[in-house]
């Protein structure tokens, strides 16, 4: 039988603050002593997001690959090993049928072996997964926001409009004039070919493919034809 312990941090500077790599360490040395073992090997991932699977983990995956049938797994918490309660659960029913005791010291030792702490385990991973759907629904908030107020999100700046300063959005004079005939075009019946090529005579500079005059007229509120 080996024992192994397992500590993460999602930024290096949660490393050496707060729920830190050598405060995980030591709990966890604490806790073994306290139950009679001797832990074999630590599995730190330092700078490592919780959304990442354990198995995907530089460490994670190589304490997976080293377990083995009847061996004892020490962590500090939940949210240190386990990205969601899918993979909580998933993990723990497999521990179980290989013999392998998970202990986390947040719910009070063994969640494999004990009634009482199998019960906490599946209560506080639906709980965790519960958390983390919060934390991307205010996420998914404040993109709205920014986006509602016109600020730059990343990514591909839309025809028509260059980024500013601020981080903002700002209209480019020449493109909304392209983007303007374009939409009297289509109203015209032109097709989606016809705008490209006439956009590209009246607006030498502004030239786009068939595809993105569909992509812009999409984004102006007007139907494409093909």
């Amino acid at each position: 039988m080996s024992v192994f312990s397992y500590a993460r941090v999602s930024t290096n500077s949660q490393a050496d603050h707060g729920q830190s790599l050598g405060v995980q360490e030591r709990m966890a040395a604490a806790y073994a002593e306290l139950h009679g073992f001797a832990i074999d090997s630590v599995f730190v991932d330092r700078g490592v997001s919780a959304s990442k699977p354990l198995s995907q983990r530089p460490k994670g995956g190589e304490l997976l690959a080293a377990i083995h049938d009847g061996d004892i797994l020490i962590a500090t918490r939940l949210d240190r090993i386990f990205r969601n309660a899918g993979e909580a659960l998933i993990t723990a029913q497999s521990f179980r049928e290989r013999g392998i005791s998970l202990h986390l010291i947040d719910l009070g030792g063994d969640v494999t072996g004990n009634g009482i702490g199998k019960v906490i385990f599946g209560i506080l991973s639906v709980c965790a997964e519960w958390e983390r759907d919060q934390v991307k629904e205010r996420i998914q908030a404040v993109k709205a926001d920014q986006k509602a107020r016109g600020r730059y999100l990343g990514g591909g700046v839309p025809f028509g409009y260059r980024k500013s300063e601020d981080g903002g959005l700002v209209e480019h004079k020449g493109e909304q004039e392209a983007i303007a005939y374009m939409v009297k075009l289509h109203g015209l019946g032109a097709s989606l070919r016809e705008i490209a090529v006439d956009i590209h005579d009246s607006f030498p500079r502004r030239g786009v493919s068939h595809q993105a005059v569909a992509r812009i007229l999409a984004q102006n509120g007007t139907a494409s034809m093909s």
